[in-house]
């Protein structure tokens, strides 16, 4: 992995985690309030160093597979953010399931994406095979009322426990007051967690939520980390994990950062700062999670009232990349994404100079790939259309004129932007497999596949069942994971 596209495992673990608690409509320090919570629960209830560890890890990733069901638990709760946000802050004792059969299709199906999602990227992070099983598991529970229900007792690892009364414990002291947390956590024991846990944890909550609500957070910092977390990898995971959220978004992120890069180059800007806006382009959307996708697949003009929140997006993505110290610089390119030099922008509205040249690039970079890119609403424009929107949006003063001259410059030149064979390790997928993994990574049905390919349904299935069993996952949102990470998509 080249160095400037890479950071710390750490560092993505806790991208990956504001990504996820903005999915679930908390706080951006949810994530990192709940790891802290699970390490010291975990050394109450006489773990060792290593379990307190996973814990630590599990409560990091917990919500990381939150953008790979967004669409699922749209069409199930329609607004994907804030009725994740009301489940969490429920009150209300858990629904217990007697088998799995009275558990609903739906819940089941975004359960066990979310599930994948969450352990492979434990798997492509490295953090081990004990963190990867526990996020595998992540809405098992003691009784074997959970989700999907196959697990319970000692079968369900201990990290998912300790994590689950973690997160129950934060968000229940924060909303209701620490004593009512205690309450409703007691009420849980021996269902959803081991009664245990519970026990070893209630004596100290007190002290444990003053030293989080402290000026000076006490999570563990970059320098603590362990050594899984201080290898490198790459930071197009963060950007693959933040377009999982809409399957017409695949591989968008990556479009933005190389289109940014290749007109920085074309603008002569020296190296440092064409890598650190290529990188600023894979976090560009980090904030679109706190946006329920029903917003992001309707038809514009949005009413004033959606247009509120996407104008949020990029101050999401400065707030939370902006608090990692590997990505703070890109983080300030990146919140530049959706200004415009005459003022009309957002979030700031900032106009003509104090719009930093990095930030035009990926502002004009994002502007180009969305007209490039098919909406629900409305199929892609063609370049012609997209040059002639860019250009008018120059002469109206919204781009800079020399900016839109270079990136249109790159954008037209005519290279591939897609590989059109497989990468060596992949030799085992076919062409045909990856027109196949292409359609459905952008959320296409079958039935579509086989129109846009010209195939029948049943050779789409075929398809796709291999494809899925080459990658080694079972779900359209792992395989796009697993392809975009081997440069597929």
């Amino acid at each position: 992995m080249p160095e400037d596209t890479s950071l710390t495992a750490f560092d993505a673990a806790r991208a990956l985690a504001f990504i996820g608690d903005l999915s679930m409509g908390q706080p951006i320090d949810h994530s990192l309030r709940t790891a802290w919570l699970a390490g010291m629960i975990a050394t109450q209830a006489g773990c060792d160093a290593a379990q307190v560890e996973v814990a630590q890890h599990v409560a990091l990733l917990r919500w990381s597979g939150c953008t790979a069901n967004a669409q699922e638990f749209a069409d199930f709760l329609e607004d994907d953010v804030l009725g994740r946000r009301a489940l969490l802050a429920s009150s209300q004792p858990r629904m217990r399931q007697s088998n799995r059969a009275s558990i609903p299709g739906a819940v089941v199906e975004m359960a066990n994406i979310h599930c994948e999602i969450a352990g492979d990227i434990a798997n492509m992070l490295g953090l081990g095979r004990d963190a990867e099983a526990a996020l595998r598991a992540i809405f098992e529970a003691f009784d074997g009322s959970g989700v999907p229900g196959l697990l319970q007792g000692d079968a369900v690892p201990l990290a998912t426990y300790v994590v689950a009364l973690a997160s129950d414990l934060e968000i229940f002291s924060r909303l209701y007051g620490l004593e009512e947390a205690l309450t409703l956590t007691r009420g849980r024991a021996n269902s959803l967690y081991p009664g245990f846990l519970v026990d070893a944890c209630a004596p100290h909550a007190a002290a444990w939520i003053k030293q989080l609500d402290a000026p000076t957070p006490p999570w563990t910092d970059a320098a603590d980390a362990s050594t899984s977390m201080r290898q490198r990898v790459g930071l197009e995971l963060v950007g693959d994990v933040s377009d999982l959220k809409l399957p017409w978004m695949t591989g968008y992120s990556r479009r933005v950062a190389k289109l940014a890069r290749d007109c920085s180059a074309q603008l002569g800007m020296n190296e440092a700062l064409r890598h650190r806006i290529y990188r600023a382009g894979l976090i560009h959307g980090i904030g679109r999670a706190a946006v329920p996708n029903a917003i992001w697949n309707a038809p514009e003009p949005l009413p004033a009232a959606s247009m509120e929140r996407l104008r949020l997006v990029p101050y999401w993505t400065s707030r939370a990349a902006g608090q990692i110290d590997g990505l703070a610089a890109e983080a300030e390119i990146a919140s530049f994404a959706f200004e415009r030099r005459d003022g009309s922008g957002y979030f700031r509205g900032r106009s003509g100079a104090s719009m930093p040249r990095e930030g035009q690039v990926v502002a004009a970079a994002e502007q180009w790939v969305s007209h490039r890119t098919r909406r629900p609403w409305r199929p892609e424009l063609t370049d012609a259309q997209a040059r002639d929107r860019l250009q008018a949006d120059a002469e109206a003063g919204r781009f800079d004129k020399e900016v839109v001259a270079a990136l249109l410059a790159c954008a037209l030149s005519g290279a591939p932007v897609k590989p059109m064979v497989p990468a060596q390790d992949d030799a085992s997928l076919s062409q045909r497999e990856l027109d196949v993994l292409r359609c459905i990574s952008q959320g296409d049905n079958t039935k579509q596949v086989a129109r846009t390919l010209n195939i029948s349904a049943s050779t789409v299935r075929t398809h796709v069942e291999r494809v899925f069993r080459k990658l080694g996952c079972s779900t359209r949102a792992a395989a796009t994971l697993k392809a975009s990470a081997r440069g597929l998509l």
